[in-house]
């Protein structure tokens, strides 16, 4: 797996490829995501356009950090969903869960002025 992290409009954008799967990826990621809240960065946007394949522990993972996030009153949002990973997502049902965007623009916006990150 492949993890970098940008800035945008106070929102940190993860771009991740590849897999996220049992091992070390989904320590990678839960270290990346709490590493970002110790960082005072309540507004995450995973973007997993590079993503091509997820099992049942990288769900698992997905859902551990969006109930981290949201414990300290974060956002965590999902972005560009390749078709297996939204399949994916439908067939779980989590997408009841997360906040899906396809368009980054409109991802950005969509985060609440409440969820203050720190530059």
């Amino acid at each position: 797996m492949l993890i970098s992290t940008r800035e945008v409009s106070g929102v940190i954008i993860v771009d991740i490829g590849g897999r996220i799967a049992l091992g070390e990826e989904n320590a990678a990621l839960r270290v990346l995501v709490g590493d970002l809240l110790s960082k005072g960065h309540k507004k995450i946007l995973l973007n997993l356009a590079e993503v091509n394949y997820i099992d049942s522990s990288g769900l698992g993972d997905l859902v551990s950090a969006f109930t981290i996030v949201r414990k300290q009153d974060g956002e965590l949002k999902l972005l560009k969903l390749t078709s297996k990973v939204r399949e994916l997502m439908q067939i779980t049902r989590l997408y009841t869960i997360f906040d899906i965007k396809d368009d980054e623009k409109v991802a950005l916006k969509s985060f609440s002025p409440r969820a203050a990150a720190i530059a």
